[in-house]
């Protein structure tokens, strides 16, 4: 069995960045995607974005062009880097992992983080 740890929310000013970081350990070191869903208050879990192993990114029309993910297969890591926040980027932001594919709600992903807090003032 394997696991997801998140670290790296907190809290910051509209226009700053934070960078989240999750490590996969056990029978997770290797799965092929990972990435991010973020959910806030009274609203839908959402896609953020992901990352195979070879390294190829998709992300959520809402953040493209402001956060980067990068992964490190040697330490079983991925990155999310997220540059010019804005107050609807506040969530709680899961990270997850699946062999083959990220939803938009992730629906049918069962590999999750515990999840990092995300608030960014206005």
């Amino acid at each position: 069995q394997g696991q997801l740890v998140e670290s790296g929310g907190g809290l910051v000013q509209a226009g700053g960045s934070l960078r989240l970081s999750c490590v996969a350990s056990g029978s997770m070191s290797r799965i092929n995607k990972m990435g991010w869903y973020r959910r806030a208050p009274g609203n839908q879990r959402e896609f953020v974005a992901s990352i195979s192993r070879s390294g190829s990114t998709t992300y959520a029309a809402s953040v493209k062009g402001r956060f980067t993910l990068s992964r490190d297969n040697v330490k079983n890591t991925v990155y999310l880097q997220m540059n010019s926040l804005k107050p609807e980027d506040t969530a709680v932001y899961y990270c997850a992992a699946d062999p083959v594919f990220f939803s938009q709600t992730g629906s049918g992903i069962t590999n999750w983080g515990q999840g990092t807090q995300v608030t960014v003032s206005s």
